[in-house]
């Protein structure tokens, strides 16, 4: 079968419509996915990437109840979001859909539907948790308690996010229920679930097929056949998804992971019939290439449960490949949209306009494609300075303004070619088919490192045969020189588009290359004698100490927040009796001079008017109002508080204050202006 005939369809996971993406998600799936797709389509396959947004399943509705939204309300404001952020920073899906579409609810009820006819389900009465107050049945989110494993004291009911702990609700200590708080009981409620034990058998037959797969999808596979698989329940008693297509089941919907990969097929009936196309010879066809790019967390989903699916209903294809990614961090910690600890996309677009490909490229660079990897932004800084603006943009400013000091900017003809040249020409040669090999194995780091090393070339043959020098006393000598040079840069402009899709489009038209065919990538004849090029410009700036440094504040900040988010209310002091309250002479005053003492980097000395005489107070709050902001405001003082000295001076009286949860004072005043004296009861 020839390129142009293979068909692939490639989807990239169906991302919860509760939040935005981040850079762990692009780095995950929706990169590598992209870099595919973009090098397929170079080479003339028939490709269809699929993806979309996830809006069912309890993440929406917890989602939605925190900001007091409807379901659909909180899945319409993100859909647009990340479909905009996707489309912004160039991932070129064909189709970017959501499954709250009523054409994936019928696609998904018809699966179901076969399956159950064909017997593949079995009904089960079990016991779940229920909340008496809020008379509902709690899905695993709905549930906190504390985690048998850490003793985190609110870990959820299907996992812990401070130990990353896998966990069911029933092995939580003192569970309670997020919506009001009470203790769960346990009900009886009927579901219908997989046997994938019975199922075991076929679909271990089919993941020893792909013994190609990346060594942690193929392992963690393993890791559950051998476990052994049990039934999975494929409905829900919930209130916000996909009705379950049988009759007396109100209150039930179909399994959030019953229902989401089905997506990938109902999001390519709908592009094939916005594009003339027949969504059957991506999904039915036996020579088509199912490739689903995903996080390892969803590894079993898409290896085993999905396929199972598959297998169950009957006449579709199964995924040909699963190269899933491992998890990105942050700074050196879990990425974490609870504790607001990531590098948003949107935000990224809005600080750092025309630089989506600076983030592919250091995303690529450090991809998790067999154990985690960290993002910092100290690492981004450098690979922009030192490699795409010091290697790659480097190169091409040069090759282009050495041609147009010399040649007008004109491609010059290529004469007598030296050894070094067709050497150079020959490891020209050899680029595209290997960077394709390692793209095909999906070793997209490595690919990365294989087309720097074609700008490195670039940067090495310039250096070595040295124009600015030679032109002086051999002219026809520097035409072929940036000949080979200019042919080098147009390669570059090819086989980049994977990755730098932004930065090939602007090279492209620097240098007028129009194709962008891979099989046309390798040879020394891109560009013509006498073609006329664009003049130099930067493909990449210097990204200075300064932009990076306000990043990192951002995210020390967010850290600082969140912790203060999490801090309790200090524990009630002892009961007083009335009797020790009314002893308290709390009045009002007014202050008349402020100063710093000098050697004091806490205290503000006072002279306060308090209705009978003017006396001094000293304080501690130097470091939260200055001296100058004070002066002629009302404050609360105990007024029989004991004189006590300090730093030489006599206070007679304490100013109240309020502490926040960040440490900061705020001053304790009357809403309204009241006379001097006036006591507080």
């Amino acid at each position: 079968m020839t390129e142009t005939q293979q068909k692939y369809t490639v989807t990239a996971a169906l991302i919860y419509a509760n939040g935005p993406i981040h850079i762990g998600h692009l780095a995950g799936c929706y990169i590598p996915a992209d870099i595919y797709v973009r090098y397929l389509r170079s080479k003339g396959a028939d490709v269809a990437f699929i993806s979309g947004t996830d809006e069912h399943g309890v993440p929406i509705t917890v989602k939605a109840r925190k900001e007091g939204k409807t379901p659909q309300q909180v899945v319409d404001f993100y859909y647009e979001q990340i479909k905009k952020s996707f489309t912004d920073f160039g991932i070129s899906f064909d189709i970017y859909s959501r499954t709250s579409n009523q054409s994936h609810h019928k696609v998904s009820q018809e699966i179901f539907t076969t399956m159950y006819n064909k017997g593949y389900f079995d009904e089960e009465v079990s016991e779940q948790y229920f909340d008496e107050v809020a008379q509902q049945f709690l899905a695993d989110r709905y549930i906190v308690g504390e985690c048998p494993t850490c003793a985190n004291p609110n870990a959820y009911g299907d996992q812990c996010e401070k130990c990353g702990s896998t966990l069911s609700p029933t092995e939580l200590k003192n569970p309670r229920s997020t919506l009001s708080g009470s203790k769960p009981v346990m009900k009886s409620t009927k579901n219908w679930y997989l046997p994938l034990d019975r199922m075991q058998p076929e679909i271990e037959k089919y993941v020893n097929s792909h013994k190609e797969w990346k060594t942690n999808v193929f392992g963690q596979c393993q890791s559950w056949l051998k476990d052994g698989l049990r039934p999975r329940a494929m409905t829900r008693d919930l209130d916000w998804g996909i009705s379950v297509p049988l009759p007396d089941t109100d209150g039930k919907v179909l399994y959030v992971w019953f229902d989401a990969p089905i997506g990938y097929i109902t999001f390519t009936q709908e592009w094939a019939a916005q594009n003339g196309k027949n969504w059957e010879d991506y999904w039915k066809n036996e020579d088509t290439k199912l490739v689903h790019f995903i996080g390892k967390d969803n590894i079993v989903f898409h290896c085993i449960i999905f396929p199972a699916m598959l297998m169950a209903e009957g006449s579709y294809i199964l995924p040909d490949n699963v190269p899933a990614q491992e998890f990105m961090n942050l700074e050196g910690d879990k990425i974490s949209t609870s504790r607001n600890w990531a590098v948003w996309l949107h935000e990224y677009l809005e600080e750092f306009p025309n630089k989506q490909d600076v983030l592919r490229y250091a995303l690529s660079a450090n991809m998790p494609e067999s154990k985690d990897n960290d993002f910092t932004w100290k690492d981004f800084q450098t690979k922009n300075n030192s490699e795409l603006v010091a290697i790659y943009g480097n190169f091409v400013n040069r090759a282009v303004v050495l041609t147009h000091k010399f040649f007008e900017g004109k491609v010059p003809a290529r004469g007598e070619l030296t050894d070094y040249d067709k050497e150079t020409l020959a490891t020209l040669a050899e680029f595209p088919s290997k960077i394709g090999d390692s793209v095909e194995n999906y070793r997209f780091r490595e690919a990365l490192a294989n087309m720097m090393d074609l700008a490195r070339l670039g940067n090495k043959y310039l250096a070595e045969t040295e124009p600015w020098k030679v032109i002086k006393e051999d002219p026809a000598r520097v035409e072929t020189i940036m000949n080979i040079a200019l042919q080098i840069a147009a390669n570059l402009a090819i086989l980049s588009e994977p990755f730098l899709p932004f930065t090939s489009e602007k090279l492209r038209t620097q240098l007028g290359v129009s194709s962008v065919t891979w099989s046309e990538a390798g040879g020394a004849d891109l560009l013509a004698t006498g073609t006329q090029i664009g003049e130099a410009s930067l493909l990449f700036e210097k990204i200075e100490d300064d932009v990076i440094e306000k990043q990192v504040k951002k995210l020390q900040e967010s850290k600082r927040l969140n912790e203060l988010e999490n801090m309790k209310v200090p524990a009630l002091k002892e009961n007083i009796q009335f009797d020790d309250f009314a002893k308290l002479d709390i009045r009002i005053g007014t202050i008349l001079e402020a100063e710093k003492l000098p050697k004091s980097d806490k205290l503000l000395k006072f002279l306060i008017d308090d209705g009978f005489e003017k006396r001094i107070i000293l304080s501690g709050i130097a470091k939260h109002y200055s001296p100058e902001e004070m002066i002629g405001k009302q404050v609360t003082f105990i007024a029989n508080l004991a004189p006590r000295k300090m730093m030489g001076i006599e206070s007679n009286g304490m100013i109240l204050m309020a502490e926040d949860r960040d440490g900061s004072l705020a001053l304790l005043q009357p809403n309204k202006k009241v006379w001097n004296g006036g006591t507080v009861s």
